[in-house]
Parts: structure tokens; sequence; C-alpha cells
């Protein structure tokens, strides 16, 4: 099991950094890794919305689909996907820090199976180094723009 959890301080309101984060289509401007959004249900995010990405991780091609589970908007989204060889949740959540500013966490869980499982310690220490590049870089995007 891979259960990784970052957070970050951004400086511009819980309201507005949800919102951002919380848009597929802006998900290949923040995440490094994420080349391609192609949404496969009807906008707006709802409950059960299905988005195909398109990644490069540990120098392969990956394509995978999330299904939105749960999202209250400004404070959690919760998406999975259960294909490939390393299912996976992503989980973000939103909290008002003070001053203006909002905690958001990054938490990634999967099981990896097949040859992947092989794998499982060095995908997590990539993953984490992923997540703390994704989270820096829609501070730096988000702060710039405040």
């Amino acid at each position: 099991m891979v259960d990784i959890q970052t957070e970050i301080i951004i400086h511009c309101p819980r309201e507005k950094v949800a919102a951002y984060a919380a848009d597929p289509d802006h998900a290949p401007d923040w995440y490094v890794n994420i080349k391609q959004v192609e949404w496969l249900t009807p906008k707006p995010m709802a409950v059960g919305s299905e988005i195909a990405f398109k990644a490069h991780f540990l120098g392969k091609e990956l394509a995978y689909v999330y299904r939105i589970m749960s999202y209250e908007p400004g404070k959690s989204m919760m998406m999975a996907t259960a294909d490939g060889p390393f299912p996976m949740e992503t989980t973000y959540t939103w909290e008002t820090a003070g001053g203006g500013s909002t905690r958001m966490t990054l938490r990634n869980r999967g099981n990896p199976s097949g040859f992947s499982v092989l794998f499982t310690p060095m995908m997590a220490f990539m993953m984490r180094r992923a997540n703390r590049k994704d989270l820096e870089k829609i501070k730096r995007l988000l702060e710039q723009s405040a």
C-alpha cells in the first residue's frame, strides 16, 4: 500500500485555491507529470464525473481515467481510478489557515498489483517528490495571480 500525504500553505483565500485545484482543466498547469486532460462526461464537476488524464511518470507515458467519488466545493474532492497496474485514490482538502491563506493537502493512496509491486518503495518516493513539486507550483501560480 502506498499512502502519501503532502500539504502546503498558499497565501490565497480557500475558495480561490479550491476552485482552481478542483478544476481538471488546470491540472496540466500545476501537475509536473500531467500533460493532457479530457472530460469524458459533461461539465460541470460532480460526483460521478469522469476525466481522462495522460501523464509521464518514471519515464513512461500513462493514460488513466479518474472518477469523482466525492466533492464538496471549497472543502474536499476525492477521485479514484481502478484501471491499470496501480489503482489510485487522490484526495484534495482545503482549510482556511488564517490571514487569508489556505492549507491544501494532497493525498495519494493505492495498492500496486502485478509487476509494479516490485517498485512500490521507489514509486512512493518519486510520488512524494512529485507531489511536493506540484504543490509548490500551484502555490506559485496562485500567489502570483493574487
